[in-house]
């Protein structure tokens, strides 16, 4: 019954009332996205309790930052930018990305990944959470939520060629995690 009430409470009301400072409403609105979110940081993370970490933080951003919406595009929208971006600050504190020079990225980007693009999306992610904290991150911005390399690098901190070097990497190396897969089924 409270899983009902939940996605039966409105947006704007429920937003009003995690504003009201309604622990009701507040809890509402973390069992309303806390699954989503949790798949967010889990993307990122290496493993549970990192992810665990992040979505608490996360949550934690979303309460003291909520009066802070606008109501400019989706509600969902956004909470899931502060999780994406409390997972970059969360490696960024923890691990620094591996830069690689311009001339080992051209060597990189002739990798190809058409084994990947007939992976499922259960078994990619797996395969993504195998990947180092820098690897895995860049990946995850670029592939995944769509971010350009001009944007992930403002977000990480990072050159543009370190990012495209990182994703090129992340790329060779689910390649050859895809390798090892097939020749042991």
């Amino acid at each position: 019954m409270a899983a009902e009430s939940n996605h039966n409470t409105n947006e704007s009301d429920l937003i009003k009332g995690c504003l009201d400072g309604d622990r009701r409403m507040q809890e509402h609105l973390y069992q309303r996205f806390a699954g989503k979110m949790y798949a967010v940081c889990l993307r990122y993370a290496g493993k549970a309790e990192d992810a665990q970490d992040i979505l608490q933080d996360g949550f934690v951003k979303i309460f003291k930052n909520l009066h802070m919406y606008r109501g400019d595009g989706s509600f969902e929208g956004w909470i899931r930018r502060i999780f994406v971006n409390t997972a970059i600050e969360h490696y960024r504190r923890q691990v620094n990305i591996y830069s690689v020079t311009e001339s080992h990225e051209n060597l990189l980007e002739a990798n190809e990944l058409s084994a990947i693009d007939n992976l499922s999306m259960k078994d990619l992610m797996k395969m993504i959470q195998e990947l180092s904290p820098g690897y895995r991150t860049v990946f995850n911005l670029y592939v995944v939520e769509g971010y350009s390399h001009k944007e992930i690098a403002e977000m990480t901190g990072i050159s543009e060629g370190t990012s495209k070097s990182q994703l090129a990497r992340a790329k060779g190396v689910l390649q050859q995690i895809i390798k090892k897969k097939r020749t042991v089924s």
